[in-house]
């Protein structure tokens, strides 16, 4: 039987301290005691190491909580969701984005991968509820980059068997941060993207140096990765390595435009930072981008140098730039800020 006291205990799982996962820890400490469960899951070779680990800190602690919160599907939500399940215990696994999906010909997914893929499965089947960050992370068709059975995308899609609970859980972005200064100049001839290394296809880097090549009196700016070799350049880009948050929001202060072309995308929380700090919005036809968008900003429909020029050219002739830098804020503010996350999550643990 549980004490008066686990009921204010928590376990949270993640496989790395990503700034959404800070964010939820940190909110989450106000209310409850959390309990971290974290490994370097990023070296594979340690893995099996890592379950069995997993495996008695869970049977140690398992009773002595309220619920287990995991984040992302994978190796480390298997055991958690199978042991919450035996012992009466709800585990809300928060679905992320490549937990939900496989892309093989651009390399990522986790359900591109039969082990990862099958931990995923048995992960969603046994959970409490299933907590996606966007409801096309349930199932979703994304016919922006090509229109075959790849468009297909989300974990019902693939596990169309599965009938765990699910509620939409938006991230959450902090307005209080990541916003505009008064009297602050924006270089009016500026675009700006955030990716890493590995996304650098996925997200539409290819696509964003060919429009770079064609307006060569703009400025063009990559945040998350060094220069790449296999690339021909334009030199009117520069890759701004990786930032940290203040130098990244006066990146984002000083440009007009941020561009997110990804082929597939969780939810782009680098998009809402952005569009908080007063950045103009480009961003392809795919998963949530369009919802977060609105009218504040331009929608690529197809991955089409032609077609994201005629569009760029509507954004550049636009009158309207500041009304679209305050829309672009206020729509963030009102759907996706922090403290929307932080309820909406609090109140789904409360309801138990």
């Amino acid at each position: 039987m549980k004490s008066i006291s686990d009921a204010n205990k928590i376990i949270y799982i993640a496989p790395s301290l990503s700034s959404f996962v800070q964010n939820d820890i940190g909110f989450l400490s106000k209310k409850y005691n959390v309990l971290l469960n974290l490994y370097a899951w990023n070296k594979k070779y340690l893995t099996p190491l890592f379950l069995i680990h997993q495996l008695f800190y869970l049977l140690v602690n398992i009773m002595k909580v309220k619920v287990v919160i995991v984040s992302f599907g994978g190796y480390w939500s298997l055991l958690p969701s199978i042991i919450g399940r035996l012992f009466g215990v709800p585990v809300f696994i928060i679905l992320n984005g490549t937990d939900c999906a496989s892309i093989p010909m651009l390399h990522y997914g986790n359900l591109r991968s039969f082990p990862l893929r099958t931990f995923c499965n048995y992960s969603y089947k046994f959970a409490y509820k299933l907590l996606p960050v966007s409801s096309s992370l349930v199932n979703t068709r994304n016919k922006y980059h090509s229109d075959d059975k790849y468009s297909y995308q989300g974990y019902k899609h693939f596990f169309p068997k599965i009938n765990t609970d699910y509620q939409v859980l938006f991230n959450g972005i902090d307005e209080n941060f990541w916003k505009p200064i008064d009297n602050r100049t924006r270089n009016k001839k500026s675009f700006i993207t955030v990716l890493s290394e590995s996304q650098f296809i996925l997200k539409g880097g290819p696509l964003i140096l060919d429009l770079a090549s064609r307006y060569n009196d703009y400025e063009f700016f990559f945040v998350g990765l060094n220069e790449p070799d296999s690339f021909d350049l334009p030199a009117n880009v520069t890759f701004l390595g990786r930032l940290d948050p203040e130098r990244l929001r006066d990146y984002f202060l000083s440009c007009q435009y941020y561009m997110q072309l990804s082929v597939y995308e969780g939810f782009g929380v680098a998009l809402c930072e952005a569009m908080l700090c007063g950045c103009i919005p480009i961003g392809s036809s795919v998963n949530i981008i369009p919802e977060i968008i609105g009218s504040s900003g331009f929608i690529l429909q197809k991955e089409d140098i032609d077609e994201l020029v005629d569009l760029v050219e509507i954004a550049l002739n636009t009158e309207d730039e500041k009304f679209l830098e305050r829309m672009a804020r206020d729509r963030i503010i009102e759907n996706y800020s922090l403290k929307k996350r932080e309820q909406k999550l609090i109140s789904i643990i409360e309801q138990l």
